[in-house]
């Protein structure tokens, strides 16, 4: 038997800040942002609103088609991010747990790294913390993780067509209201 295994059991850590030297990324895996049915259903009306001069037009004067555009189960379907968990040991020698949501640089963590990570408790207690910003000591870099969000999945054409559809409805009911 191998005495010199460590078998200490992982912490998730509770402080916002936690200083410690990075042991592992783990195998990344995905997991999807969900998406509020009542915010999309009031995006795509305000869109439906904007396009509805346009078909008007291109149905009376046949234009070509528009371009591809996305089913209601693709938008329901909310974007998926990587979620890396990610093994420190923090400066009282306990092995701590993080996730790190997001992408970052190949070249930008490596074990034995010397970090600070602020960190966010998620919403599932069980779910160790997640990583909003890393201050790697040893390189001097400062990372922060992006994922994908609500807006990002929607895009900007439609976040577009969607205000102006709310401008259009805006601008037909002052009419309407003053006479």
């Amino acid at each position: 038997m191998d005495s010199g295994l460590d078998t200490r059991r992982i912490v998730h850590p509770t402080e916002r800040i936690v200083t410690g030297r990075l042991i592992r990324l783990l195998d990344g895996y995905t997991r999807e942002v969900r998406i509020g049915q009542p915010v999309l259903v009031a995006v795509l009306a305000a869109a439906a609103i904007a396009s509805l001069p346009a078909l008007l037009l291109r149905s009376l004067f046949s234009f070509g088609g528009g371009g591809s555009r996305r089913r209601w189960k693709q938008l329901k379907q909310g974007p998926e991010y990587l979620v890396t968990p990610v093994r420190l040991r923090n400066t009282a020698g306990q092995l701590c747990e993080v996730e790190l949501h997001g992408h970052l640089p190949q070249s930008a963590l490596h074990p034995a790294d010397q970090v600070q990570l602020t960190l966010r408790p998620q919403r599932d207690p069980e779910l160790p913390p997640r990583i909003e910003r890393i201050v790697n000591l040893t390189t001097g870099q400062l990372l922060t993780p992006r994922t994908a969000t609500l807006w990002s999945h929607l895009g900007p054409p439609l976040l577009l067509q969607a205000f102006l559809g709310g401008l259009l409805l805006a601008g037909v009911v002052a009419c309407s209201a003053l006479t």
